[in-house]
């Protein structure tokens, strides 16, 4: 990991199994704790979920562990995984610090995509270090995850102690990790909603504009594979301006004058969003026109 707080020399490497504590092992705590378990990286302790019944089930799906009921009942381990949705985690790590169990040999950890370490402040206060770890990647299907995670790319930021160990624990189940700025990890999680949720929005818009011009919702979709799959294709292959094309990046304001319209006399809101492409992808047109022949 280029540039990563404690990912070169010794400091991270992991020599023997170190112990860990899930709080809210949800899917992701599942897919992680299996895949540390196999492989050797962590020995799994105890897990606490909002039910013991719960924690119970999580257990099952692992294979590992102990579920408990509260906190109280943890034993004490080298790591705290809290795995809660995003509303929890501090309130869990506020619960956490007032059980005693850290001290400065602690590491807790969440995995959120939007939220920084700092809400692991509590945690901090009782001299443990912090982190968060974030696989880019959907959790649906857990043990389909536990069977491709390699290669999925983790954003990383925290106190320079909790990187070392944790970007060497991800690394040992295949993980591909790279730095985020803290103060800006909002944005970092903007950019995966761009990419993973408003794509589909785009998608529904499209195929909402052929189902209005008579074309049926299924050949609708078939319509929109090709373009939006060559599109990112190229993007990828060559960057975003170099993959620009349509009426903006050859100038035609007339044809995108007359769409705008169109979709503004069907349906305000889609035509809303059209305008505010117009500017972005003007931006863009002009980066692309910048770029040598």
């Amino acid at each position: 990991m280029a540039g990563s707080a404690g990912s070169s020399g010794k400091a991270g490497e992991l020599i023997s199994p170190k112990s860990l504590n899930i709080i809210g092992c949800g899917k992701v705590g599942q897919t992680l704790a299996q895949l540390w378990s196999e492989s050797g990286t962590f020995q799994l302790h105890d897990i606490l979920n909002r039910s013991l019944a719960s924690g119970q089930r999580s257990v099952i799906a692992i294979g590992d562990g102990r579920a408990v009921a509260d906190y109280a009942e943890l034993y004490p381990a080298d790591v705290y995984l809290i795995g809660t949705g995003d509303d929890q985690i501090s309130a869990c790590c506020d619960a956490l610090a007032a059980s005693g169990k850290l001290n400065s040999n602690s590491i807790v950890f969440h995995c959120s995509g939007a939220l920084s370490s700092d809400a692991l402040s509590a945690a901090k206060l009782q001299g443990a270090s912090v982190a968060s770890i974030h696989p880019i990647r959907s959790f649906a299907n857990p043990q389909q995850v536990v069977s491709n995670f390699s290669n999925t790319w983790c954003g990383c930021e925290g106190d320079t102690v909790a990187l070392a160990f944790l970007i060497s624990a991800f690394e040992t189940i295949g993980a591909r990790c790279v730095d985020i700025a803290r103060d800006n990890k909002i944005l970092y999680h903007a950019a995966a909603v761009f990419a993973s949720n408003y794509v589909i929005t785009l998608i529904d818009a499209a195929q909402r504009s052929y189902i209005e011009a008579g074309i049926p919702a299924d050949v609708a979709l078939q319509l929109i594979s090709p373009l939006l799959t060559e599109s990112a294709e190229n993007a990828f292959r060559s960057g975003p301006a170099t993959a620009l094309t349509g009426p903006i990046a050859r100038g035609d304001s007339a044809t995108v004058t007359r769409q705008y319209q169109a979709l503004l006399q069907w349906e305000p809101q889609t035509a809303a969003l059209y305008q505010q492409f117009i500017e972005l992808t003007s931006r863009l047109a002009e980066q692309k026109h910048k770029l040598p022949s």
